[in-house]
């Protein structure tokens, strides 16, 4: 019978959304390509990986695809 994997104390819950953010359980201290630290306190992160936020590497919804209603 399958078990599930046994948690590290300090491993952090990641979660990939299709056609959406990566979910990392906070808080996170990222480092970008170039060297930046971004920080976030929070208990749940959304990390942008479609590169269209901008607020990158923090997610801002741009992936959603943007449909005008009609009156």
């Amino acid at each position: 019978m399958p078990t599930e994997p046994t948690r590290r104390r300090d491993a952090r819950r990641v979660t990939v959304v299709p056609e959406g953010p990566i979910l990392v359980e906070g808080p996170v201290d990222m480092v970008l390509e170039d060297g930046t630290r971004v920080c976030s306190d929070r208990f749940l992160v959304a990390v942008c990986g479609c590169k269209r936020s901008k607020r990158y590497p923090l997610c801002d919804t741009s992936h959603r695809k943007r449909v005008r209603l009609d009156d």
